[in-house]
């Protein structure tokens, strides 16, 4: 099975999209299927204004067209809802190809953190994007009970892996002494909340793993705490082993790999009771969650690190890949047969128009 992923978000970017489908492409092949894609790098681009490492593609029809048809695919997925994803949306719409979409990334509360656009109204935009869709697949149970209140459909479950080979517990401090160690990882953007770990009032070193474009500014803010700027691979996950509670303090992820990463390697987490960590920390075991941040990372300094990397253990590449390929082939088969009961109600209406006629004729 060959399929088509068209996304926004792409290399060299380091976020949870990315890291998914380059996870899925790797994993695929022993499943029998193969991902091609479709992103940024096909065309023209800009840098996203305020996030200049994203560049947002200027996709032609005419491009897409011919990528769409030189991929030869089986299935088209549509990963991101940029210019990239609306270009192919609109051509499957226009040649009648079925078409599968996911819920990354929730840009209705990043425009209202960055914009000051109310969310309620930006979910409208989306609700359009994904409403011709043959299935809409979310990370979590939550995500899909939200979406399915603010009025999405056709939700189908498709969770995330962590490779727990590379993220492991590893006897280590690179940090030195110091303790008791607190540890962020992911962008580091305003919508992330950063803020709110590095207020917490807690005891020991606080360290922020990753970069973005609010880096400079919390570095300059925060001296106290330690900025380690993008670690991957290795690196990383001596980061991760080296501390004694990984703190999430974001609102707005749909799912959060890094929590994952974290719990591979031994560390429980504190976090708030939102979407993404209710689905994943089971409460007083891998981690705390709390309105109160500070006072979560406090409680999971008393968590047991087996009991973290016990919960990262359920999740998998190949499970992930499974769900992924299930869901195509549901929406697929579920198409045929949305389309098939739509040929016989036109030839049905044929038969008995042409009934009609011949009807009228005799009686003439």
């Amino acid at each position: 099975m060959r399929i088509l992923v068209a996304t926004d978000a792409w290399h060299p970017q380091v976020n949870g999209v990315v890291r998914t489908y380059t996870e899925l492409a790797e994993e695929l092949p022993a499943h029998g299927a193969e991902l091609v894609f479709i992103t940024p790098e096909h065309f023209v681009s800009v840098p996203c204004p305020g996030y200049p490492e994203i560049r947002l593609a200027l996709p032609s029809a005419r491009r897409v067209e011919r990528i769409i048809a030189d991929a030869g695919a089986d299935a088209i997925h549509i990963a991101t809802e940029g210019p990239v994803g609306w270009m192919v949306r609109a051509h499957c719409l226009r040649r009648g190809l079925p078409f599968t979409t996911s819920y990354h990334t929730r840009f209705p509360e990043y425009a209202a953190a960055l914009l000051k656009i109310p969310a309620p109204l930006a979910y409208a935009p989306l609700r359009r994007f994904h409403a011709p869709s043959t299935g809409v697949m979310v990370a979590t149970p939550s995500l899909a009970k939200e979406l399915s209140a603010r009025g999405f459909s056709r939700l189908m479950p498709w969770s995330r892996g962590v490779d727990v080979k590379l993220f492991s517990p590893r006897a280590l401090r690179i940090f030195g002494s110091v303790s008791p160690v607190f540890l962020y990882a992911g962008r580091v953007s305003k919508e992330k909340n950063i803020e709110a770990f590095l207020d917490a009032d807690l005891p020991g070193l606080k360290v922020v793993v990753g970069d973005g474009p609010q880096l400079a500014s919390l570095r300059r803010r925060y001296p106290g705490a330690l900025f380690t700027g993008l670690k991957t691979g290795d690196e990383l996950a001596r980061h991760y082993a080296s501390a004694d509670v990984f703190v999430f303090p974001s609102r707005t992820d749909t799912f959060g790999l890094v929590l994952l990463e974290a719990l591979a390697c031994g560390l429980p987490v504190a976090a708030f009771p939102v979407t993404g960590p209710i689905d994943i920390i089971e409460e007083g075991q891998n981690g705390i969650l709390d309105w109160d941040l500070a006072a979560a990372a406090r409680k999971a300094l008393a968590l047991d690190r087996e009991r973290a990397r016990a919960r990262a253990l359920e999740f998998t590449w190949p499970h992930a890949a499974r769900l992924f390929l299930a869901n195509l082939n549901r929406a697929i088969g579920q198409h045929r047969i949305s389309a098939g009961d739509n040929l016989h109600r036109r030839t049905r209406a044929q038969d008995s128009s042409a009934s009609k006629r011949t009807s009228t004729g005799a009686t003439a």
